[in-house]
Parts: structure tokens; sequence; C-alpha cells
């Protein structure tokens, strides 16, 4: 496994609204830094992950939305993870997901905090 600068693991999804729009800013702030940077959704936060999820998600000034942060977060070159299982067990289909979402095993998860550098967990 490459190293990973920063591991940002998120739990939330729009029940904790403030969480998800920290999550995406923070990791595209250290990907435009060029930090190599991921956001590994677990449990409900694979929803985040499927098309126009997103776009429901402002909690106002001054952060941005949640639909304007994704593009931003992807063109500045972070990385989504998705678990399979956490996506299985919420009902998550992997033909929903957009197109840049890597899908990955619990195995995936446990050697991407073995292997970060730095993490930022908002659960």
């Amino acid at each position: 496994m490459d190293k990973i600068d920063l591991l940002v693991t998120l739990t939330a999804h729009e029940r904790d609204s403030n969480n998800v729009t920290i999550a995406f800013t923070m990791g595209w702030k250290a990907a435009q830094k060029g930090l190599k940077t991921e956001l590994l959704l677990l449990s409900d936060a694979v929803h985040l992950a499927s098309k126009g999820y997103a776009e429901t998600i402002d909690i106002g000034s001054p952060f941005k939305a949640v639909g304007e942060l994704l593009p931003l977060f992807l063109e500045a070159g972070a990385k989504i993870k998705v678990c399979s299982n956490c996506m299985e067990h919420n009902g998550v289909k992997a033909e929903d997901l957009i197109p840049e979402a890597e899908i990955v095993t619990a195995d995936y998860v446990v050697d991407a905090i073995m292997a970060a550098e730095k993490s930022l967990q908002l659960n």
C-alpha cells in the first residue's frame, strides 16, 4: 500500500452535516497542499458517494456546500474510498456510486489506517 499523508474517516451523512462538510473541506485543503489524501466513507457515510447525494448537504456560510466541495476535492487529487460491507448493510449499490468512488474491503480500511501518516476522524 502506498503512503497516505492524510486519511479522513467519516461515518456520518446528513444526520451530522457539520462533520460531513468538515471532512470534505479539510480533505480538499490537504489535497490542495499536495498531500496524498483519502476520504474513507464508513457506516452511514457510504451514502455520500451516491450520485446526487452530496447536493443535499449545505450548512451555510462560511462553508461551501458539499455539492460544491465534492468536485473541488476530486479535482485537487483527493480520493474517495467506500467500505463494501457498509454499502451492503446500508443498501447502497455499486451502480449508484459516483464514478470516482472506489469500493474497498475491511482489510483495506485497516491497511489504510496503518499506512496513514496522519488521520482526521469525524464520527
